[in-house]
Order: C-alpha cells, then structure tokens, then sequence
C-alpha cells in the first residue's frame, strides 16, 4: 500500500482541521475565523511536508512507492499550501472569545511585516517551482531558497496571535511539520552533496543520434548497484554541465559495472549535454531511485514506450537476469528521424531476448498500435494483462482511455513519471 497525492493532501487538511477546532469554541465553528485559521495550520503543515519530501530521503521513496511519486507529491502540496494560504489571508484569524497569545511575541510592525512575507514567500516558492521558462540553472538556484524561505513562513506562526498553544496536539502537529520541513530543507540545501548515494564515474563512450546522444560511463572506484527500470541524477563535471539532472538508466548492473543513459536534446541543458559530452568526462552520479519494476505476475506483457521513455525498456531488455521476456509486446512509438536507438539495433535486441517489438511511427490512433492492442486483448484476456508506461503525458492519456475501451483495471497499469518540472 502506497501513499498517493489525494489521500495524503485530504489527510493533512483532516487532520489540521480537526485539531484546530479542537482549540476553539464550539460556537466559532462554522466562522470564516475558524476557516482561515484551519487554512493556515493546513497550508504550513504542506509546506513543512513539502520540504521533507523534496529531501530525496529514501525511507520517503519507500512510503510514495518512488520518487517520480514523490515528486508529484512535492509539487501539489506547494500549490494547495499556496490556495490555503490564500484563504488565511483573505479571512481574519480571530474571533471574540478566543483566548490567543503567541509563541514567540515580536513587536507589532514586526510581526505584519512576517505575516506579509510569509505569503510572499510562499507565492515565490511555488511560482518559481513551476515555471517552465525558466532557464533549469537559474531555477534551482532560485528554488534552494525553498528552505530559507520556510523559515519566515514559520515564524510567522510562532509570532502570530493564535488560540493555538505550543503544547496543544495542533501546536505539536505543527511543530513536527515545521521540524521535518527543516530538517528536510537543511539536509538537500547543507548535507546531501557529501552524505546522499553518489559515485564519480568516467564517460567511456559518446554515441551520438538525432538530437540524442547515449552516454556509457564507467565508475571511477567503487560506483553504485542499479536496477533496471531505475534512474539516476546525472552531473558532469564540466562548466555549464554541473547541475545534476534526473535520466533513467538504460542498463542495470552491480556498483563495478558501467551504466548508460540515452538522453534527448529537449531544453537547455540537455541541448548542451548532447553537443558537449565527449569521452574522458568525469560526472556524479547520485542514485539509484525509482521503483518502476517488472512485477512476477504471470500475465502478458506490455510494454509502452513514448521517445526517450525507451530507456528503462532497453534496460530490462539487457539485463541479463531477466526472465519470461517471450510473453512481452514492447509498442515502441517514435517520431520518424529521430529515432535513436536505430531502429536496426533496437529490433535486433528484441529479438534476440524473444520480446515481440512493434515501432509504432505514428499516434496512439496509429492502426498498428490499436488494432495490435486489440488482437492482444483478445488472445489473452483483459484481467491477464499487465501493462508498463513511461513517455508523455499525452500518450499516458491515450493509454489509459484505451484499456477502459477494453475493460483493462486500471490496476494493470504502471507507469513512470516523465517530467520532474
């Protein structure tokens, strides 16, 4: 059982709520007071939550079932911090009767200006997180401010007249969130360059494609034990080139064996990287993550693959350890031009594993796609196949509209996240 993003947002704001009212009258109850006042403890407890997830602990991963899923937890809890936050500004969080104090008393010209920059803060932390023009050096510069930031946001609440007592369960409840919020936030901003899972590896070989390239490294000492299906973030050690961004593996092996990665020039940074990466280049590499895994069900198969997406697929097509690939179909779409690998060597390695491939050139509407997902469906059965996804958005949607067109659960699919921005 993993924790997913609508329960686990739906809990925190249960939760902040219930305790909340626990603190004040009855009577107050139904009162906008009560509502800005639940909004702030909730839109605090995200933030706070936020900050622990975006720490890349791997006790974190374990509870979200990955850290694709992390990530999507990361982000809808900054957005929904900032719509309560919003909510707790609009409304007054007081009412006759209420017996309030503060935590932490600070002069009065002190404490609005904390309470303003605390909604500041928080609108830039969630606008810098999701704007996707911004250059990916700049914006996560900017967003290391993350955790400086949540520091004003909790002393809003320390300084803030509230009914709500250090000591109280709410008080508690947000002590712990802002705790782990900081802990969270230290650890990424201070820490996990020298104490996460990394190793120094030595580019061995560049083989270049359509506005791709595939990287072979080598560890330089002891390197880090992969899956297949997993991925990594990568930082070559070279000007421009040092901010680690997150690829899946392409392979899978033990810490003294090479890895691979396929990468696509699809922005800045890994524009660059494709026309820069040469042989000889030194990189970290932080991992392994991800839990997008082949499980032992006995069903048939199938594999999607969406562009880039091919390389976890590649990998568990390498990996030697793998069994019962002859009851996989692997639908391999691909823009015409730009595929990479060729088409030539991916076919020939199908092959040779006994997976059935099928280039899809075209749509998720292309016939060789439906009318081969059909015939599939129709040999084995809807409840006896398992699906594997990982390409974009658009195709994910495509997908899933067409297992409900063939009465596939859709707890037959597994997906991994593509973008982390």
């Amino acid at each position: 059982m993993r924790l997913t993003t609508a329960p686990f947002l739906a809990a925190i704001v249960v939760v902040s709520t219930g305790l909340v009212l626990a603190e004040v009258p009855a009577a107050t109850w139904a009162s906008t007071a009560a509502l800005s006042l639940a909004a702030g403890v909730a839109a605090l407890a995200m933030m706070g939550l936020a900050a622990l997830l975006g720490a890349r602990w791997r006790w974190v991963e374990d509870l979200f079932g990955g850290l694709d899923r992390v990530y999507e937890v990361h982000k809808w809890l900054g957005v929904w911090a900032l719509a309560l936050a919003s909510v707790h500004l609009v409304f007054k969080a007081g009412a006759p009767g209420w017996e309030t104090a503060s935590i932490l008393p600070l002069p009065p010209y002190w404490t609005r200006l904390v309470r303003q920059l605390s909604y500041v803060a928080l609108g830039l932390i969630v606008l810098l997180a999701l704007n996707r023009k911004i250059p990916y050096g700049t914006w996560r510069w900017w967003h290391k401010l993350s955790g400086p930031l949540f520091l004003i946001v909790v002393l809003h609440w320390l300084s803030f007249k509230s009914p709500i007592a250090l000591a109280s369960p709410a008080g508690l409840w947000l002590a712990l969130c802002a705790a782990l919020g900081i802990a969270g936030a230290a650890w990424k901003l201070l820490l996990y360059p020298f104490f996460s899972r990394h190793a120094e590896y030595r580019v061995t070989a560049v083989t270049p494609g359509p506005s791709s390239v595939r990287l072979e490294l080598a560890p330089v000492g002891r390197g880090i034990a992969f899956e297949a299906g997993q991925f990594a973030f990568l930082r070559l050690l070279q000007p421009g080139l040092r901010e680690p961004h997150p690829f899946t593996l392409a392979s899978a092996g033990g810490p003294g064996q090479p890895v691979q990665f396929v990468i696509r020039a699809l922005g800045d940074y890994t524009s660059k990287l494709v026309a820069e990466a040469a042989p000889g280049m030194h990189a970290e590499v932080y991992a392994p993550f991800g839990r997008f895994q082949r499980y032992a069900t006995g069903d048939f198969e199938v594999w999607i693959a969406g562009g880039v997406g091919l390389s976890p697929f590649i990998a568990w097509l390498q990996d030697d350890g793998a069994e019962g690939l002859g009851r996989v179909t692997l639908f391999n779409f691909y823009t015409p031009g730009r595929e990479f690998p060729g088409m030539d060597e991916l076919g020939a390695l199908a092959r040779k594993r006994g997976v059935d491939w099928v280039p899809v050139a075209g749509g998720p509407g292309a016939p060789e796609f439906r009318e081969r997902f059909e015939w599939l469906v129709g040999q084995v059965g809807a409840a006896k196949i398992s699906i594997r996804f990982c390409g974009p958005a658009g195709l994910l949607a495509a997908v899933r509209a067409e297992m409900a067109r063939h009465g596939i659960p859709a707890s037959k699919l597994r997906y991994e996240q593509f973008e982390f921005r």
